[in-house]
């Protein structure tokens, strides 16, 4: 199966408030429109992941940061088109997710991805996507494919194919606070 089919199923699946396995700019995800409650609870389950802990969502490009957040830094755009390496960023003052995908205090994970497979999946579907590791709540990040596990595969609605043999390993993305004068707090380097 190729690129194209495999972002049609995941746009399909997606769509029908389904949840995906699929490749990352950073690590292979659990994914669901980041703006479907129940999805997201799917996404709880499938991982066992306490509720209280947050997801980060994709987003495809800087403009969109603006759509989603009460009030980003002035300079949001430039500061996150700047970034040399996958970065997932803590805002403050969520807008229009439910509230199973913020966090308790209000704030919302976000990294705009410049992968071509999340970018081109966000723009088809045309809302943000939940992505979190495809692991079990407190086990091992799988750093390919091969290495996550059966259980995870099996409950997910659509498993794309695209990257399946790329044994390429990349770390999770860096996570961040932005300051008010546009500085960086890093949260995890």
């Amino acid at each position: 199966m190729n690129f194209e089919e495999d972002i049609k199923k995941c746009v399909e699946t997606i769509s029908a408030g389904g949840t995906i396995l699929y490749p990352t700019d950073t690590v292979w995800g659990l994914g669901c429109d980041a703006l479907n409650e129940n999805a997201i609870d799917k996404i709880f389950d499938i991982k066992n992941r306490p509720r209280e802990k947050s997801l980060i969502v994709l987003l495809a490009d800087a403009r969109s940061v603006i759509q989603y957040v009460a009030a980003p830094h002035p300079d949001i755009i430039d500061i996150l088109e700047n970034f040399d390496r996958p970065t997932t960023v803590i805002y403050d003052g969520a807008l229009s997710f439910p509230l199973n995908a913020v966090h308790a205090d209000g704030s919302i994970a976000i990294r705009v991805t410049r992968d071509p497979f999340c970018k081109a999946l966000i723009k088809r579907l045309q809302t943000p996507v939940v992505s979190t590791s495809a692991n079990l709540s407190g086990e091992p990040t799988p750093a390919t494919f091969d290495a996550i596990q059966d259980e995870i595969k099996q409950r997910v609605d659509y498993v794309v194919k695209y990257r399946q043999d790329d044994m390429t390993i990349k770390p999770p993305s860096r996570l961040v606070r932005i300051k008010d004068d546009g500085s960086l707090e890093i949260i995890r380097p």
